[in-house]
């Protein structure tokens, strides 16, 4: 896989990102994948899962949520 054709997380919704994580668990998971091809999905999906993780943090402190009242105020844990 050349840079050119390296998918860059950032431009990734997650449901792409979860879709290649699938497909990625199925490679690795695949008896024909050499050893050296399963380092490089390993890594990919390391990065993939870090992405991912940022990416619902961000949505979590944006997420609004609802009072009693029917005002609005960022949801907190």
């Amino acid at each position: 896989m050349t840079e050119t054709q390296e998918t860059k997380t950032e431009e990734k919704t997650l449901e792409e990102a979860f879709g290649r994580l699938d497909e990625l668990a199925g490679k690795l998971e695949d008896r024909e994948t050499s050893l050296e091809e399963s380092f490089r999905f390993y890594k990919e999906g390391m990065e993939l899962l870090k992405y991912c993780s940022a990416k619902l943090d961000t949505v979590e402190k944006k997420m609004l949520q609802m009072d009693e009242d029917g005002t609005l105020r960022e949801f907190s844990r």
